[in-house]
């Protein structure tokens, strides 16, 4: 097969998905659970402390047994980190897992005739879902990198959340900015996909405005000279 052919799912992967999404969902919620209370929680909050950490390590664990399954299924070989770069992304830095949401609710739909919402408002309902669990993980992760740090804006977990609205609308009021290295990552890649999912739901909710008006005009008794 050459490299420039779509890659196109097998059998056995499209089963082993549709099975293993909203599980796997469910596991990257304990994960960002357990990541949360680590960073959020007392360092002298044991054993919870330890329970977090093993949470953590195991749910990660998991999402590796499914990143190599699926590697072993698709029958692509090495290909398989090229075409799927995304989840090798997200097995990486398991807070990205929300950028999923569309797969999971492609598994979930599989079990359904047809989708309970309209096309529109499947858009916005998952991109939201996406921007709050996203930001939510910015959030973390940008309060664990820089409330220790010399000279940081962002000191305590709400200026971490405030910081995360302001970068997922692209406002940028710049009151509070990461600092640290590992912080302006996180910054420029919530930046993108604050892009991203701002373009959705706003071209999405421009479309149905469209539509509606359209049904409108066409409702309207042509008007006599």
């Amino acid at each position: 097969m050459s490299d420039r052919t779509p890659a196109r799912p097998t059998p056995a992967l499209t089963r082993w998905e549709q099975r293993t999404e909203v599980p796997l969902f469910a596991a990257s919620l304990v994960f960002l659970a357990g990541y949360a209370f680590r960073v959020l929680a007392p360092h002298d909050a044991q054993p919870w402390h330890d329970i977090s950490l093993v949470l953590v390590n195991a749910t990660w664990l998991l999402f590796l047994v499914d990143y190599v399954v699926r590697l072993r299924l698709s029958k692509l070989g090495h290909r398989f980190v090229r075409v799927h770069w995304l989840d090798t992304i997200v097995l990486l830095l398991p807070l990205l897992r929300p950028l999923r949401m569309v797969k999971v609710y492609w598994a979930v739909q599989q079990r359904r005739d047809r989708p309970r919402l309209g096309l529109y408002a499947r858009v916005i309902t998952y991109a939201g879902m996406t921007a709050v669990l996203l930001g939510f993980s910015a959030s973390l992760a940008v309060y664990h990198l820089e409330h220790g740090a010399p000279g940081a804006s962002i000191r305590t977990f709400g200026d971490a959340v405030w910081w995360a609205c302001e970068t997922l609308t692209t406002v940028g009021y710049g009151d509070a900015t990461p600092v640290t290295p590992g912080g302006r990552v996180v910054a420029a890649g919530l930046m993108a996909c604050g892009l991203g999912l701002l373009g959705a739901v706003t071209g999405s909710f421009s479309s149905w405005l469209i539509q509606v008006f359209r049904r409108e005009d066409e409702k309207e008794p042509p008007r006599s000279g």
